[in-house]
């Protein structure tokens, strides 16, 4: 999409490198044997998951159960909801239980005895272990729970399907050895299940899915499906935990420039929190970042970063700090193109792609936001 055409805000995917992403992760989901069930809650978009389809995806991931009807009405017939099941839409699990093989997760036993009385038609559901992120989830060595959980469930129409983490600490480690730390202690808890529970339960399903893991660790053990999101985009912060290259971002935010300040060496930019989210990082300078600057050539591809920074955000306004040559050069009326910290957050905040080729890629109604979100 030529620059001229931007008037606002514009959210571009470089269809190329996307598909580039998907391709080398089911390949290394084959490579592994483990099976690949997206979380689609990345990009939120029927088109994006039709190019799933063509690769052979049978098995989705989503995050509420909106998202899930969604998908479930352009053909997705094996389904997981990959939140705590909320129990005021038991009437919607109900209606798509009908349609699909809906998986949903267990993360604490209070909600069992609802459950058991108001499901209607055949659930699966896993029990969500909590790796140590303390976001949801039942920790592995609480085996009295787990017991509980599968005694109760028999003879009803909730079948369990297995155990499910997704190991979101990840996101706050310091190094790509951390990751792997975490993820081998996820496997360790997968391993003590499957000791536990195997004889009972042979085709119990071990399902791990966060970007970082799964770009990083070549040593799946018991897991039989993993869960990534945000690896089909990437973003800054995948970047600056070591799960991807500044080549492998596929998604940037073009936006007008409308002031340039000199003296204070920034840039005004129309795009601000209402565009990418308030999510941060802070860089390998100290410095609290909201996106990077960069060029890319004419047919959207990364080139290089720019010397600087999207140093704030407010509703509408970006601040982008820069050197001293680039304020001299940057105009009032120019676009610039921002890497975004968090791919995920700034595409929810969206309605639409523009692919590098001028095509327009439409995304689910309204935010998802109203329903629910969980990390990939």
């Amino acid at each position: 999409m030529e620059s001229m055409d931007i008037q606002k805000p514009e959210l571009i995917l470089n269809e190329r490198q996307c598909l580039s992403n998907l391709s080398k992760m089911l390949e290394k989901a084959r490579q592994h044997h483990v099976a690949f069930r997206p979380h689609f809650k990345t990009h939120q978009s029927l088109e994006i998951g039709q190019w799933h389809k063509n690769l052979g995806v049978d098995r989705i991931t989503v995050s509420s159960n909106r998202m899930a009807s969604y998908f479930l009405n352009d053909g997705w017939k094996d389904i997981t909801v990959a939140f705590p099941v909320n129990i005021r839409e038991i009437g919607l699990i109900n209606e798509m239980a009908v349609k699909s093989k809906l998986g949903i997760l267990l993360s604490t036993p209070d909600v069992l005895p609802f459950l058991v009385k108001q499901i209607r038609n055949e659930v699966f559901f896993y029990i969500e272990i909590d790796n140590g992120a303390h976001r949801s989830g039942i920790a592995p060595f609480e085996v009295e729970i787990l017991d509980s959980i599968l005694e109760k469930t028999k003879n009803t129409y909730l079948r369990f399907s297995g155990f499910l983490t997704h190991a979101g600490n990840t996101y706050a480690a310091s190094s790509v050895q951390e990751i792997l730390d975490i993820h081998n202690n996820s496997l360790l808890d997968f391993e003590q299940l499957k000791s536990r529970y195997q004889s009972q339960y042979p085709d119990m399903e071990f399902s791990m899915g966060d970007t970082p893991s799964c770009s990083l660790a070549s040593d799946f053990a018991c897991v039989t499906e993993i869960r990534p999101g945000n690896y089909l985009f990437y973003d800054v912060m995948q970047y600056l935990l070591g799960s991807c290259t500044l080549q492998d971002i596929a998604l940037s935010m073009y936006c007008p420039v409308v002031a340039v300040y000199e003296k204070r060496k920034q840039a005004i930019i129309y795009g601000g929190a209402i565009h990418f989210s308030k999510d941060f990082v802070i860089d390998r300078h100290g410095r609290k970042i909201f996106g990077l600057p960069a060029i890319f050539n004419p047919n959207g591809e990364f080139v290089r970063l720019i010397d600087g920074y999207l140093s704030s955000l407010s509703q509408e306004h970006g601040v982008v700090t820069l050197n001293d040559d680039l304020t001299n050069e940057l105009k009032y009326g120019d676009v610039l193109g921002i890497l975004p910290v968090h791919a995920c957050l700034t595409a929810d905040c969206m309605t639409c792609y523009w692919t590098t080729e001028g095509e327009k890629i439409e995304m689910m109604p309204e935010s998802s936001s109203c329903g629910s979100t969980s990390g990939t």
